[in-house]
């Protein structure tokens, strides 16, 4: 028996009617008959195409506002029978039920109309339920019938039409039916976030994906799925890979914390900040981030607060970088960073992150909420005999920024709001904290005067004696070791100042 169908009726209901008039045409000259209601009955009528009304089928008018109008056992029966079936063969012909070969349908733009900010009441009426049934079900029966779920899929189906005269594979049907049940599924989930409250559940569907050249290394496949667009716009340089995309997340965390604040640079590899300063102008800001580590800078991405401008371009312009990210760019900037072939240039955007952060653990995931806590002045209790100066304080906060966004165990070393060092990712906090001091003293750093941060608190005095030895005489920590008071007698008597924020920075 031939797999292959020829389409000779069609029920057509959508939302937005952009790029259906080309379909509707292409059936018209293939002799299909269309059946349609509502609003895009009257377009198809406008075409000057001749269209048969759902309700001819029903004997029922288009009830409630025009929420019941395709509901109704002839319209199913014509979409679910089986043409290979005997019973449905004669109960089609019993109940007078028309054959329906193609379903084509548009959803309620449910999403946009959350987005737009809409009362609930408006958003609510945008919940498709026709629609939704009606490609369910013709993409359950793709055996006999083939379904169009979104505009998005118009192209493809008019090739389809055209080049066949109207015939399709059951290739062609099971792959439409594929995405109606995406297309299905994304939306019932939008739906269940936008009313859920209560229930501990996690439920996500993104329709925007790109495949990337590998993952972490060349042998793993790798995907992005979101929409990069609504962040950058990339105006030079190769694609970006897995890796650029991990450090990018890092990149614009990071800067976050240090938005509408005097010109900021940092420069990141391997998701930690290896060099960071804030200056009085975006040149200064980043020569002295570049001092922080000129080895790690090499293949680093490179990030400011605010515009770039031509001197600093200049500058950026000698490292060998992989992205370069700014929220905007001067005239002469742009074309002195663009004399590098693949160098990525971004422009970043005005956009709302998500406040969850999602991982794979073991057979499943771990959800949490993002840490969204910024250590300010009037979250410090002072600990200590010794209070920090107004310019340690600055200090302390600044380095608690960069800590909270460095990997675990570590430790950051800042002094005029530079990053001197840091320890990140060491598997102890002392680890981490000689590591910083042996790398800010291999960069030619004087830390007297440095301000230390530590991203959770010391379970023992070790590290403010090894810190005080090298010259820092503040530093700033969560507190809640069962032993602060140790870590606290020795700054006492050794005339450091420490303060606490009681909040962990944790970051794995």
């Amino acid at each position: 028996m031939s797999t292959s169908k020829t389409i000779k009726s069609a029920l057509i209901s959508v939302f937005n009617k952009d790029g259906l008039a080309p379909i509707v045409q292409k059936l018209n000259e293939l002799n299909v008959t269309i059946y349609s209601t509502g609003g895009t009955e009257k377009f198809i009528k406008e075409l000057g195409i001749n269209v048969v009304p759902v309700e001819e089928i029903t004997s029922y008018p288009s009830i409630l506002g025009g929420r019941v109008k395709t509901l109704h056992p002839k319209v199913f029966g014509g979409i679910l029978n089986r043409q290979d079936h005997q019973g449905d063969v004669a109960e089609m012909q019993e109940y007078n039920i028309p054959q329906l070969d193609l379903v084509i349908v548009d959803l309620y733009p449910f999403e946009k109309t959350v987005a737009s900010g809409a009362p609930e009441k408006d958003i609510v009426e945008k919940i498709d339920i026709g629609g939704i049934s009606l490609i369910r079900a013709s993409a359950k029966n793709f055996k006999d019938t083939f379904t169009v779920s979104s505009m998005d899929q118009y192209e493809e189906f008019l090739s389809i039409l055209s080049e066949n005269k109207g015939e399709t594979s059951i290739e062609q049907r099971k792959k439409f039916a594929a995405k109606s049940f995406n297309i299905s599924s994304h939306y019932d989930t939008a739906i269940f976030n936008y009313f859920n409250e209560d229930e501990v559940v996690f439920k996500a569907s993104q329709q925007n994906s790109k495949t990337l050249r590998y993952g972490e290394n060349p042998h793993q496949k790798g995907y992005f799925f979101g929409d990069l667009d609504a962040i950058f716009d990339q105006v030079h340089g190769k694609e970006l890979s897995y890796n650029n995309l991990l450090d990018l997340d890092a990149a614009v965390n990071l800067m976050d914390e240090f938005k509408d604040e005097a010109p900021s640079f940092a420069i990141l590899k391997h998701n930690n900040a290896c060099g960071f300063a804030q200056r009085e102008n975006m040149k200064q800001a980043y020569v002295d981030a570049l001092a922080g580590d000129p080895v790690s800078a090499f293949g680093g991405v490179l990030i400011a607060n605010s515009e770039i401008d031509a001197e600093t371009a200049r500058e950026i312009h000698k490292l060998f970088c992989e992205v370069v990210i700014a929220p905007s760019y001067s005239d002469e900037a742009l074309p002195i960073l663009k004399g590098k072939k693949n160098r990525i240039i971004l422009i970043q955007k005005e956009v709302e992150l998500p406040n969850q952060i999602v991982r794979t653990s073991l057979n499943g995931l771990l959800v949490q909420d993002k840490d969204n806590i910024t250590d300010k002045l009037t979250d410090l209790s002072y600990a200590t005999n010794n209070k920090p100066t107004e310019s340690e304080l600055g200090d302390l906060l600044f380095a608690s920024k960069l800590c909270k966004n460095t990997k675990s165990n570590t430790i950051v070393l800042v002094k005029n709001k530079q990053l001197l060092a840091s320890g990140a990712g060491q598997t102890s906090r002392v680890d981490a904290l000689n590591q910083a001091i042996e790398k800010a003293i291999n960069f030619g750093f004087d830390l007297n005067g440095a301000a230390m941060a530590s991203d959770a608190f010391f379970p023992f005095p070790d590290c403010v004696e090894i810190a005080d030895k090298a010259g820092i005489k503040s530093v700033i920590q969560p507190g809640g070791s069962i032993k602060d008071q140790l870590s606290i007698d020795y700054c006492n008597d050794n005339k450091l100042s420490m303060v606490m924020t009681g909040t962990r920075h944790f970051k794995h």
